[in-house]
């Protein structure tokens, strides 16, 4: 009965008409911004193009800072790991999500190298200066963070080598300790090797080298890494005071440009003044000279008829 009744309810879902008054919506597809940010797919504004490329930059540091925190990761497993199988899994691991992430930084750098080409004088100089600031800020930040996990995991495997060497030789002096974690031109080595000799656990002993010696090769590969990482920051901080220079000097240019055409006004509306002043000057020496003119006249007239009085002739 219940079946019957749902087919019945189909038939007529299935028959039935729209209602005018309820609206019946098509579904449109949703138009994508375009690469530029703005929406109109043109592309041809500079500045929507500038802020696109400065969000897909910001975007891949957040892959840098992410990629960060897996080596972090990696690091921590390496010093628990139990087993050569599961040690050298997470060392390739490592290995690969390093060299991706130092890839990925290079790019950046260059990215943002282009990213600072000043585009001239105008409003658009300080919003871009802005935008620049905030995206190099950020990608400084991930670069001191990726600094400090290294030299963190450093230490740590430092003192990894050195509970190791411990094992292998209990009475161990600081400087032969020093040695050995340091391991200055393959010395520490020799040590070791000579306290593996002179131990009665053999088996230990060689266990506790084969990890000094991996330990030795990771502290390399981390002491390259913070070595290129330092390169890198100091050219970035050498980038963005050149970059503060040159909108400087821009801004420099700007202001002279807007001092000379203020000064330029000022000595037009001078001109204009003092041609004014001389025109109004020329008009009051012209009506000044028509008085004149006019006065003189009346004076000659005046002492003519004076001199010349009219006779007045009688009628008879």
């Amino acid at each position: 009965m219940g079946h019957d009744r749902l087919a019945a309810l189909r038939a007529q879902r299935s028959n039935a008409t729209p209602d005018p008054g309820q609206g019946v919506y098509e579904m449109q597809p949703h138009p994508s911004p375009s690469a530029n940010g703005t929406g109109n797919g043109t592309g041809t504004d500079p500045l929507s193009a500038f802020y696109a490329e400065a969000t897909a930059i910001q975007e891949s540091i957040q892959d840098f800072d992410n990629n960060v925190t897996h080596i972090a990761e990696f690091h921590s497993r390496s010093l628990n790991a139990l087993d050569d199988t599961a040690t050298q899994a997470n060392a390739t691991q490592l290995e690969r999500l390093t060299d991706e992430t130092r890839q990925l930084s290079n790019s950046l750098a260059n990215r943002i190298r282009a990213l600072e080409k000043p585009a001239g004088a105008g409003p658009d100089a300080q919003i871009r200066k802005n935008r620049i600031d905030v995206v190099q800020t950020k990608f400084m930040a991930t670069l001191q963070r990726y600094q400090d996990v290294e030299r963190q995991y450093r230490q740590q495997y430092r003192q990894r080598v050195e509970r190791q060497f411990k094992i292998v030789k209990p009475d161990a002096t600081p400087d032969e300790v020093a040695a050995v974690v340091n391991d200055d031109q393959g010395g520490g080595s020799q040590i070791f090797a000579q306290a593996i000799s002179s131990s009665t656990r053999y088996g230990d002993s060689r266990a506790a080298y084969r990890e000094v010696q991996e330990r030795h090769q990771d502290i390399r590969k981390i002491e390259q890494t913070l070595g290129e990482l330092a390169q890198l920051f100091n050219d970035m901080g050498t980038l963005l005071g050149e970059q503060e220079e040159k909108i400087d000097a821009i801004e420099t240019a700007a202001a002279g440009v807007a001092h000379d055409t203020e000064g330029g006004q000022r000595h037009t509306e001078v001109a204009v003044k003092h041609a004014r002043s001389a025109r109004r000057k020329r008009w009051i020496c012209f009506w000044l000279t028509i008085i004149i003119i006019l006065a003189a006249v009346g004076i000659g007239v005046g002492v003519y008829f004076s001199q010349h009085p009219v006779k007045s002739s009688s009628s008879g």
